[in-house]
């Protein structure tokens, strides 16, 4: 096996986001309100359907038919979004670095993200220049875990499954990859992803 390409996530893996910086403090620090909030309301799924190209005003608008009575909060979701977007994760964003001046490797990234908010992130993270390329789930109108978002990166990037490395937090998007052939390594801190790179013979 000859590792040509690193195929990085963003969100959870180089990027720290959380809708729990605002939503922490507007609850006043209940965390059961806030999860209630998030399993019934502004949930996971829905937030989803944004990553893969559903436009932030109409899924707003159809939120707060539904739930009326949480109007304010619904619309302060994506209305104070960049305030849920963190920090850098510098300790991967290092590895990042060392990886892209590395002429072996053609490095992209592949984000579950909604296109009409991802345009704040590439404002504030200049690494996001870095990448040769990023194939952004909303643009694409499709996301992950569907095989169709893997193979739009392969095709886009002329990559060979066998032959690449993807990096993502979220274990079901790992396993997707993997069912195409592709190598996957689930995120969880920087030094173990370096110890995980090792296995591929890539020291950072």
């Amino acid at each position: 096996m000859k590792i040509d390409t690193i195929i990085f996530d963003l969100g959870g893996v180089l990027i720290d986001w959380n809708p729990e910086y605002v939503f922490l403090k507007e609850f006043e620090g209940d965390r059961n309100k806030m999860q209630w909030f998030f399993d019934n309301i502004c949930t996971h799924d829905w937030n989803e359907n944004q990553d893969a190209g559903h436009p932030i005003y109409k899924a707003t608008q159809e939120r707060i038919a539904l739930f009326p009575n949480h109007e304010k909060h619904i619309r302060m979701y994506y209305g104070r979004w960049t305030e849920m977007l963190g920090n850098a994760k510098q300790g991967t964003v290092k590895i990042l670095k060392t990886l892209v001046n590395n002429p072996n490797y053609k490095v992209v990234a592949l984000t579950n993200w909604s296109h009409e908010t991802f345009p704040f992130a590439q404002v504030k993270f200049d690494f996001l220049s870095w990448f040769e390329g990023i194939v952004v789930s909303g643009e694409e109108q499709t996301r992950k875990p569907f095989k169709d978002i893997y193979e739009i990166t392969l095709n886009r990037f002329n990559i060979e499954a066998e032959n690449a490395i993807f990096i993502d937090d979220n274990l079901r998007n790992i396993e997707a990859a993997r069912s195409l052939g592709i190598n996957g390594i689930h995120f969880e801190s920087p030094e173990a992803l370096k110890d995980a790179l090792k296995a591929y013979n890539i020291t950072i």
